[in-house]
């Protein structure tokens, strides 16, 4: 279940995801970072090298994942090389990349809670 936080609750939790991913993975993350760990994880295909299309494609799947959760994004199948695909299913209103982030950032913390991480 999607949690609405206030700015400050937010950028607190936010701060401990990424002091537990940055300590579990051994690297300093950012938001496009978690947002890769996010495709890599629904991808499901464990961990390995990707092309640079391939990593686009995560962050893609990332994102549309993390946006499902407010109705704009719907899983539709996977490929046959098990590849997820999405399907925008309400349009995405114009925001500002300070609005983007905080969407991304609440639904990133709710995702590692629902996956037993954080």
């Amino acid at each position: 279940m999607l949690h609405i936080r206030n700015i400050d609750e937010l950028k607190s939790d936010w701060n401990g995801l990424l002091e537990l991913l940055s300590t579990r993975f051994d690297a300093d993350l950012d938001l496009q970072g978690v947002v890769y760990l996010i495709g890599v994880q629904e991808l499901g295909h464990g961990p390995r090298s990707f092309s640079k299309d391939e990593k686009q494609d995560l962050m893609h799947i990332a994102t549309c994942r993390l946006l499902s959760r407010f109705g704009f994004y719907e899983l539709i199948g996977s490929d046959d090389e098990g590849w997820p695909h999405w399907q925008l299913v309400q349009k995405i209103p114009p925001m500002s990349l300070g609005e983007q982030d905080y969407l991304l950032k609440q639904s990133a913390i709710d995702y590692f809670r629902e996956q037993g991480v954080f």
